[in-house]
This record gives structure tokens, sequence and C-alpha cells, in this order.
């Protein structure tokens, strides 16, 4: 592992737009440190072969930048950097063609566990939230540490599915893991949870904003690159998830999909991975068979549901995998909407039914 005083040379240059992979690479092989690097003339650096505008820009660049300082910022935000050399940087990762050189860290979770990815549509229907909370949750219980890129829409079910199944989540980030540049911010309070339990990651500098051009397409071929394999759940026909798809297939790793309805835009995307010979699954066990997993074998069976009262005997005989509304369920059982609501709440507690929104219940 570097030493800190190397580290906070490497992060200063890693601001500096244009020091990419390759770049990095092609300096470390040239000087001794990185401290010499960013203390290098530009003859020195021109004889590294980073070409004359590159080199002109580290000179005037590194002139506005205080390694230290820059170092200071990422230890107030309590994050880490890794570099492809460290013990630590992910073995799936390192394998892809364009992985980064250097990724930052929030959080503690050991990289190299067996990860599956799961994405999809950030426009998604009630079926597809559904899988995605179910696989998710069942991929934690299971010991597989689930992917997903925290955007709105499936990607935050997944995160909350795989934090509900008491598991590892990882949230991989188009953008900076400082407080002020976590995106969406309607998910600030999720990357909280992430952080507790899993980590954030980003392949981008301290104060990188969403909005600088290009990164979330970037950001895709970490969260591909990550993992043993991808699940879609739900995306439509020029979906960006399917970016994320085929750079798995690239990358010579599974992609995974589950059937949708063949009059819902939403499973367009899904349904035409099938058709082009991504795996059909139905259960978190098919892909763990799949990948030849030892953890399939200790997914537990669902516990028995007991019922201690009349109230829950009947509501548990109706609920199903289909949602019903509050009202619905009061006619079906005939019992008062008080009554109902309150067994509701206890079988809540319990882990037995969930309330998807809207006052509609489903069996879980």
């Amino acid at each position: 592992m570097q030493n800190k005083n190397e580290l906070k040379y490497l992060n200063a240059l890693n601001k500096i737009q244009g020091a990419g992979p390759k770049t990095m690479r092609k300096l470390m092989s040239f000087f001794d440190s990185w401290e010499s690097v960013w203390k290098a003339d530009l003859e020195s650096l021109l004889q590294s072969g980073t070409g004359p505008a590159l080199s002109n820009r580290l000179i005037s660049e590194r002139q506005n930048l205080d390694p230290n300082e820059e170092w200071k910022k990422l230890e107030q935000e309590d994050m880490r950097m890794i570099t492809e050399e460290d013990p630590e940087y992910p073995r799936l990762l390192k394998e892809i063609p364009d992985h980064p050189y250097i990724i930052y860290m929030r959080g503690e979770i050991d990289l190299n566990r067996p990860m599956i990815s799961i994405v999809g549509s950030r426009k998604h229907t009630e079926y597809g939230s559904r899988v995605a909370y179910a696989f998710a949750r069942d991929l934690a219980k299971a010991g597989i540490t689930v992917v997903s890129g925290m955007a709105l829409g499936i990607d935050s079910i997944v995160h909350r599915g795989a934090l509900d199944g008491g598991g590892q989540t990882i949230a991989v980030l188009g953008d900076s893991l400082d407080d002020r540049n976590i995106y969406p911010r309607n998910n600030f309070n999720l990357s909280r949870e992430i952080i507790a339990s899993g980590c954030l990651l980003s392949d981008y500098p301290i104060e990188t904003p969403a909005s600088t051009p290009g990164v979330f397409p970037a950001r895709n071929r970490i969260v591909a690159g990550l993992s043993m394999g991808t699940l879609v759940v739900e995306a439509g026909e020029k979906s960006g998830t399917l970016i994320t798809s085929q750079l798995a297939l690239d990358y010579n790793r599974d992609v995974f999909t589950v059937p949708g309805s063949i009059f819902s835009p939403q499973s367009i995307g899904t349904n035409k991975l099938a058709k082009q010979g991504a795996k059909i699954v139905t259960s978190v066990k098919d892909i763990l068979e799949e990948l030849r997993l030892e953890e399939v074998s200790s997914i537990k069976p669902k516990e028995a549901r007991i019922p201690e009262s009349n109230e829950e005997k009947i509501l548990l005989e109706i609920l199903s995998a289909d949602p019903l509304h509050i009202d619905k369920l009061s006619k079906l059982s005939k019992l008062s909407s008080s009554g109902v609501a309150s067994t509701l709440a206890m079988m809540e507690i319990k882990g037995w039914v969930r309330n998807i929104g809207g006052q509609n219940y489903i069996l879980i």
C-alpha cells in the first residue's frame, strides 16, 4: 500500500483534467514517485510521453492546487482513495480494459466479495419495483453484495431491498462522494444508510458535480465491472440501463433479466435482452446456481407465519404478491377499517406485509 505522502500527490494530480487512467500508468512507468511527477519540469513530463498539451496543463494547474489541502478535504469527508496497486482494489474491476486507476470510497466493505449488480429504469412500474426489491433483498440475505447506481427509480429500490435484507450494498456514483455533491439529493439520507453497512464508490475526485459531461456512462462501467453478473429489471427501448448490460456483455459477464409484460413500454428493453440471449430468471436461486455460488445454500426458507389473532389469520389468507388497497381488504375480510389498519401495522412490524404506497399492501 502506498504511503499517505505519495497518495496526496496522486490525489491532486487526479483533479487535473486529462490526467486519466492511461496517463497515470504512463507517468508511473517513467517516474519513481508521484511526488516526482508533481514536481517534474516540462522537459521531464514531455519525455514521459504525456504530450505537450497535457504536460503544459499539469504545470499550469498544479500551481492552483495544494496536495495537502486536497488531502484534508478527503479526510474531512471520511473518504479513502484506493489505487490499482492496492490489494484492496476489486479484482473483478481490475479485469476490465478501461478500469479506473483510482477509486474513492466512503464506508467499509470487502470489495472482493461476490457481487451482483441490479439496474433498471427510473420510470418503472409497480411490478418492476417489487421485482427489484425482492431480488435485492434475497441476494443480500444470501450473502451477496448488491451493486447499483443510487439513481432515482429502480436503483434506489435495489439499495433499499439490500438494506432491508440485512446485507451489504454498494452505490457507484456519477459524481464525487463529498456531501455537497451527493446526487440525487433526494437520496442523501439513503446514502448515509448505505455508508453505515456498505459503501459509496466513485472514480471522480472530490468536488466533481453530477452535471459534469459524461460522468454517468463512465460510471456504468464500474457497476458492470465490479459484478459477476448484472440483472436488468426494467428498461425501455432506449433506456440508459441497456448501456450497463452491454458493458457487462463486453466484459464477458453474465446478464440476467426477468420476464416483463409484452404490453409494457418499460419491458421492451428487457424482453429484447431475453431474445438476444440474456438469461431469464424468476428467483435469486436461478442467479446463484448459474454463477455456481456456494451462497445458494445459505438462503433460509421463510419462517412460518403463525397468526396471533383471527384478524391476522383472515388477512393472511387474502393477501398475496398482488397489491390490495386497505378498503378492499376491509371489504373482503368483513373486518372494520380500523381493525384492518391496526392488524396490518402489526403484520408490517413482523415483516409479513409491506405498504407499497397509497395504502396498498402486499404479502412479502
